[in-house]
Order: structure tokens, then sequence, then C-alpha cells
């Protein structure tokens, strides 16, 4: 397994289009959490980690030559040492319309969530955000130091700031490959989100 492609951004920055972007360019499969919660070998896996297992990345990323969302880009500085070829991806918009959008979305699941052990809570919760997800203060300026950290920390030439919105020139470029023929993917909007992880048996469960 190697990694071509590396995300950094937070969950709700455009992480599950850039995945199907991905999927499309040919640098897939993309990891990303709803490969985590579709499948219970990779749920235990990132789990030990998040609990303090040895990364073993061959393990965690068998299958897969990108990645994008947590929990992977909670690991972006090990992955970006562990994998010196891959691009880098930070998908990106306004502090504010991240938080509008993580406050519908990942922030309502995870505050229905009941598992300690969850990667809801052990990692988002605790490891991204101090304990203080509630805290919109403390949250945006979580979301301002990955931002800040990424931009400091991968050299130009292998990093993309792909805004919401950007579309594909921007991204083909960096990749170095030919824009596709069909639109950019647009996917999990805030009513697909919670068709998807807030309503019905799997409301409360993420991961």
């Amino acid at each position: 397994m190697t990694l071509r492609v590396i995300g950094t951004g937070f969950g709700r920055t455009g992480t599950d289009s850039m995945r199907e972007a991905l999927n499309i360019l040919g640098f897939g499969s993309c990891h990303h959490m709803h490969e985590v919660i579709a499948n219970e070998h990779q749920k235990q896996l990132w789990r030990a980690l998040v609990q303090g297992a040895k990364p073993d990345w061959e393990k965690l990323f068998e299958g897969y030559h990108a990645c994008v969302d947590w929990p992977s880009a909670h690991y972006w500085r090990e992955l970006i040492v562990a994998h010196p070829q891959a691009k880098v991806i930070l998908t990106h918009r306004s502090a504010e319309s991240w938080w509008a959008s993580f406050e519908k979305t990942i922030l309502v699941g995870l505050n229905k969530s009941t598992d300690p052990l969850s990667l809801g809570l052990a990692l988002i919760r605790d490891k991204v955000f101090g304990g203080r997800m509630n805290d919109k203060a403390h949250a945006i300026a979580c979301y301002e130091a990955n931002v800040k950290a990424v931009r400091e920390t991968v050299p130009a030439a292998r990093l993309l700031v792909h805004e919401l919105g950007d579309g594909w020139e921007p991204l083909c470029a960096h990749l170095g490959v030919a824009v596709p023929d069909v639109a950019y993917p647009s996917s999990n909007n805030a009513e697909a989100f919670s068709a998807r992880h807030l309503q019905g048996p799997q409301a409360g469960h993420l991961t």
C-alpha cells in the first residue's frame, strides 16, 4: 500500500466530494470515515490506534491509495512523513461556514453518541477538539490551527489548498491529470448527512 494523496482537512470541508473526485481521477480507492463506518475491521483497527496502538499504516490503509476526512486527517503529520511522494490536499472553507455545517451535522451525531470508545468521541471530541467540541470559539480555533499547521508544514509545491467550490481545474493541475468530462462531485450536504448518519439504527453510533 502506498498513499498517493493525503487529505488534511477537517470533516465538513468538502471531503466526501473530494473522495469521489479522487476515485474518478484514478487515485482510489479513497479512504474516508464512510469506509470505517461500513467496515467492522476498519473500525476496530482505527479504534485501536486511537487508544494507543502502534500505527500500522499498511493495515490501516490496505486497499486504499488516498485518504481524506477523519480519522486519517488527524494523523496527517505522520502520514506525510510515511509517504513522502504523496500529494497533499487541504480541503478548506471559511471557519464560520465550516462551523455552521459542522454544528448541524457531525456535532449533532457526536452529541447523540453513547460509546466513549467510538471514533466520534475518542478521536473527534477528545483528540481533535480537546473535549470541547460544543464550544464554538474553541472549535473554530482548532480548525484554524489545523489550517495554519498544514500551510506552515507542507511545502508549497506539495500542497493544494482546495476551497469549497474550486472544482476540477486546480485539483487536476496539482495531481498532473486531465480534467474529466463529468461534473465535479457535490455530495453529503447537511440533508444527506442527516439521512445517512443521524436517522434510523445508525443514529448515535459514529463508529
